[in-house]
C-alpha cells in the first residue's frame, strides 16, 4: 500500500533539494505548472523545464527529455497525466534519479511502486509549493 513520506521526511527532502526538473512545465503563466515552478524558483530552487518544442521557460533552457539534461537534478516534479507517468518513472530509474514528486491529481500506484522498488523516494498527489509553504519556516 502506497503512503507518502511523513511531514518530517518531506521537510528534509525540500531542504536537501536544490535543482528541480519539471516534466510538463508550461510556458503559459496561467498554468499551474508555471505558477508552482515560478514560486519554487523564487524560493531559491533551480528549475529545469522538461518539455519538447519549447526553448526556455522561466529564463531556463528547456530540454525535451530528462535524459537530455547534461547535469544531475535532485528532484523530478511531474505535471503530466497519470497514464503518462510510467515512461517518466522508467527514465528516472535508468538515470538514477533519487526523488520523484507527482503533483496534485497525478496518481499512478503501479509507477510509484516500481519507482520505490528501484530505491526512489516518491511523493504522489501533493503540491510541492503548498508543502514548501506548510513545512519550511
Amino acid at each position: 500500500m502506497f503512503t507518502n513520506p511523513t511531514p518530517d521526511q518531506l521537510r528534509s527532502l525540500l531542504q536537501e533539494v536544490r535543482t528541480i526538473a519539471v516534466v510538463g512545465l508550461s510556458p503559459r503563466p496561467e498554468r499551474p505548472s508555471y505558477r508552482v515552478s515560478r514560486a519554487m524558483q523564487g524560493f531559491g530552487y533551480r528549475i529545469v523545464p522538461v518539455r519538447p518544442a519549447v526553448a526556455e521557460v522561466l529564463g531556463e533552457k528547456a530540454y525535451p527529455r530528462l535524459s537530455d539534461i547534461p547535469f544531475p537534478v535532485d528532484l523530478v516534479d511531474v505535471f503530466r497525466a497519470a497514464d503518462e507517468v510510467g515512461p517518466i518513472v522508467d527514465e528516472c530509474i535508468a538515470l538514477g534519479v533519487r526523488r520523484i514528486w507527482l503533483q496534485d491529481g497525478v496518481i499512478n500506484f503501479d509507477a510509484a511502486e516500481r519507482a520505490r522498488a528501484a530505491g526512489i523516494t516518491v511523493v504522489m498527489d501533493r503540491c510541492v509549493w503548498r508543502d514548501y509553504m506548510d513545512l519550511i519556516p
